[in-house]
């Protein structure tokens, strides 16, 4: 079944810069793969989807929200998370409430399918498909970018774009915010921003 498969390689990867114990926003969660390894990790877990049987197959404990996104209100107006994930999802009218989601020193992880992805299956409409250099307007000025990438996958075959941002946090010039582009050695000594 969609969404019991392992969380993304990209989530996976950029996981050290939520805080400890930060709260994480999953915008369309189906089955709720991210919700379950960020659960793992110890971080309350909020999730969003229009499907009541994904969130039901979701079986992860935390704050799972029935709704639907794209034609509804927002389930959360003001609220702001330490990281808000969305993988393989795109509702353009949606991006400013994700990336102002994003609390103070809180991280952006977003992934989903781009221009070109037409050539090889589905999605394949233009309307959920990001267009070069999309992702990067979306969270200019407002969140630093830490990473993107734009390109052609080979398993499965597929055109990404995605992007890790974060909101910094105002801090002196001579104490910059570290923000680890790989996982340290203690967690706890990572500072997201």
């Amino acid at each position: 079944m969609h969404g019991n498969e392992p969380a993304s390689e990209w989530v996976r990867r950029w996981t050290h810069l939520v805080r400890p114990g930060g709260r994480v926003l999953d915008v369309a969660c189906g089955a709720g793969r991210h919700l379950r390894w960020f659960a793992q990790r110890g971080h309350p877990v909020t999730g969003v989807d229009r499907s009541a049987q994904a969130l039901a197959d979701a079986a992860v404990d935390g704050e799972l929200v029935e709704a639907d996104i794209e034609n509804g209100p927002w389930p959360w107006p003001g609220r702001q998370f330490d990281a808000v994930v969305v993988t393989n999802y795109l509702w353009r009218p949606l991006l400013p409430t994700v990336v102002d989601s994003v609390a103070p020193g809180g991280v952006l992880i977003y992934e989903t399918f781009a221009h070109g992805n037409a050539s090889v299956g589905k999605p394949s409409r233009p309307d959920f498909l990001l267009q070069p250099g999309e992702l990067l307007t979306i969270c200019q000025p407002t969140l630093r970018i830490l990473a993107y990438e734009d390109g052609f996958l080979q398993q499965p075959e597929r055109f990404v774009q995605r992007i890790v941002a974060v909101r910094e946090r105002p801090c002196p010039p001579e104490a910059p915010a570290r923000h680890f582009l790989s996982p340290a050695a203690d967690p706890a000594s990572l500072t997201a921003g």
